[in-house]
């Protein structure tokens, strides 16, 4: 059951830090990200689901912010590709598509850089038919997915590594 918002403030986190913002819950949280909190990270693309280019993280899970409204933020926790970075070192997964060249214009990046950061917070260890499925919802039109699968698949290592002997 969706509980009335009153007066039109919501309270979230985004990117760690709580948050109150008075907005219509009719907006959608990419309109939000972007013209309200300059969070211009987080890409419209598609803006039907499709392509994975607005990808953020609630609660841990990798959700299209296009498709998401703005009552739907209340309580949660969000993380935008600006808040993966941390005292300006990149994230490991950032890191792998920087190493690897997972990335040519980089407009689909931020959204598969999300996706792969939600997986591997599901699961630790995913083999490359998992890294396939759980990106299978991100479009690229210019690198290929060759970077981006060594990119993923770096990542994979590199967290396991950080997480000591398998």
């Amino acid at each position: 059951m969706i509980q009335p918002i009153p007066d039109n403030k919501l309270s979230f986190q985004l990117n760690g830090k709580p948050l109150e913002l008075d907005t219509s819950p009719s907006r959608r949280v990419i309109d939000i990200l972007r013209d309200d909190l300059a969070m211009t990270g987080t890409k419209i693309s598609c803006e039907i689901g499709r392509c994975g280019a607005c990808m953020i993280l609630m609660d841990g899970q990798p959700v299209n912010a296009c498709l998401m409204m703005a009552y739907q933020l209340e309580g949660r926790s969000i993380v935008t590709i600006e808040g993966l970075a941390v005292s300006g070192e990149l994230h490991p997964v950032q890191q792998a598509f920087l190493e690897e060249g997972g990335f040519q214009c980089g407009y689909c990046t931020p959204g598969m850089v999300i996706s792969l950061v939600g997986l591997l917070g599901a699961n630790p260890a995913p083999t490359h038919d998992d890294l396939t499925e759980g990106l299978s919802g991100n479009i690229c039109r210019c690198t290929g997915y060759g970077g981006i699968m060594r990119a993923a698949e770096t990542a994979v290592r590199n967290s396991c590594k950080a997480a000591g002997p398998i």
